[in-house]
């Protein structure tokens, strides 16, 4: 292949990975709003498909749209796959998995009926609306909530351990205490008690009779609102040391990751010329 066959593969490659990942030019926002129309009334369909007098008198025209959404994604699925000169960094990012997601059940139908239901996976691609009008303070924060939630995720699983060991224990006791006559009928059940307690959802179905267990039962309700309070606390002290940047909705024609900053030359996870 020659070297202006080259440069012209790369050119149309370039172009298409523009309009495809970014919301920059005109071309990649209306195709970034074309996408999420699609997406939206792909959703709708599926929807409209689960109630019965719907199915019933327009069955074959929903069944119809189906195809042709699911068609389009598809097509659109491996033009991301072509513009992206590691496709495979794309394939198995976030949103590739998903993209992947929103196209399979369809196919899946036809061996597995009712799978297509699945396609409702679609909703998650609407997470693209936050980059499609550059909306910059929005991907800002999006990245300071990501930030914030990775720096305390050591404190949070530590916190979530304790959590666990608290139900185990209260539970057990329960178990010990309540008896199976009191409806504690197993560790484990006695445990979900716990759980629901902690959490103060308090489903009734199970309570204690006994004046010891209702004494643990308040402790433990009073202790649910209090550990409540502690991962909020934890998230919003990291959200405070979290650093805002100016980001934009440049993706890396290389590995397809996005939330570089504005003044940025090369991508900073790897490397590659913007």
């Amino acid at each position: 292949m020659s070297e202006k066959t080259t440069h012209k593969s790369m050119g149309w490659r370039s172009r298409l990975h523009e309009i495809i990942f970014e919301a920059d030019t005109f071309e990649g926002k209306l195709f970034d709003v074309a996408l999420l129309i699609a997406i939206l009334l792909s959703i709708l369909v599926v929807m409209l498909e689960s109630v019965d007098p719907i199915r019933a008198s327009h069955g074959e025209l929903l069944r119809n749209l189906e195809w042709f959404f699911t068609i389009l994604f598809t097509i659109e699925y491996i033009a991301r796959i072509i513009v992206i000169r590691k496709p495979t960094r794309y394939v198995f990012s976030f949103l590739g998995i998903v993209d992947f997601l929103s196209t399979i059940p369809t196919y899946l139908s036809l061996i597995i009926v009712g799978s297509q239901s699945l396609l409702i996976l679609r909703t998650i691609r609407l997470l693209r609306v936050f980059r499609i009008f550059k909306l910059s303070r929005y991907m800002g924060e999006a990245s300071v909530i990501r930030s914030a939630m990775m720096a305390s995720r050591r404190k949070i699983t530590v916190f979530l351990g304790l959590v666990v060991i608290i139900v185990i224990i209260v539970g057990t006791l329960m178990y010990l205490i309540e008896g199976k006559e009191n409806g504690f009928t197993s560790i484990p059940r006695s445990i979900y008690w716990a759980i629901v307690t902690l959490t103060t959802v308090g489903y009734g179905d199970i309570a204690p009779v006994t004046v010891f267990g209702q004494t643990i039962a308040s402790v433990l309700m009073i202790l649910g609102y209090a550990i409540i309070a502690v991962p909020t606390g934890i998230v919003t002290t990291e959200f405070t040391m979290a650093k805002k940047q100016n980001m934009n909705t440049q993706s890396c024609p290389v590995c397809s990751r996005e939330g570089h900053d504005d003044d940025a030359v090369h991508c900073k996870y790897c490397g590659s010329k913007l």
